[in-house]
């Protein structure tokens, strides 16, 4: 498994990869929902830094949902697993590098907007996947589904700046 080995500076809080993602992401978010939803849930979201920012600057309401539970002071975090189950309190759930979580935001996308980066293989412990074959798996998943979805590469230091928008066919 290959992990980034830059790291990067917001203000005086480090990251582990690109910190323009927070900002890139952040905004796409608010060009493309800004008006239409509301609570935002950002799954595996770790300190908080694009909640903070989806917050602060784009006023939604957004829940960091991380068991490890470190977040920024300020905020709004539940340190604990996400379930898919979570998905129908919030309008949107963002999974920006969501680990262990991948899952769970994967099955959210039958009842809910998705926006999905994954980093890791978490979806398959038989098979060895890759960014662009893992990416292939859940684009599977969500047609089998009849989830619609379409494939954006984010303008951030990759390789894991490719993702998934998507939203259940039955939503809108």
């Amino acid at each position: 498994m290959q992990m980034s080995t830059k790291y990067g500076k917001v203000g005086r809080h480090k990251f582990h990869g690109d910190p323009k993602r927070f900002e890139e992401l952040a905004y796409f978010v608010s060009s493309n929902y800004g008006g239409k939803v509301k609570k935002v849930a950002d799954i595996g979201g770790g300190q908080g830094m694009l909640a903070r920012i989806l917050a602060k600057k784009y006023n939604f309401e957004v829940d960091v949902i991380d068991p490890r539970g470190w977040t920024l002071v300020g905020v709004t975090s539940r340190k604990e697993e996400y379930k898919a189950e979570m998905a129908d309190y919030y309008d949107l759930i963002v999974g920006l590098h969501p680990d262990d979580a991948l899952k769970e935001v994967i099955l959210s996308a039958l009842v809910r907007p998705v926006i999905l980066i994954p980093c890791c293989n978490f979806l398959s412990e038989e098979k060895i996947l890759g960014r662009d074959t893992l990416i292939e798996e859940v684009e599977k998943f969500y047609k089998k589904h009849g989830i619609l979805f379409e494939k954006v590469v984010f303008d951030f230091e990759g390789p894991k700046n490719i993702g998934l928008v998507s939203r259940p066919s039955k939503l809108f």
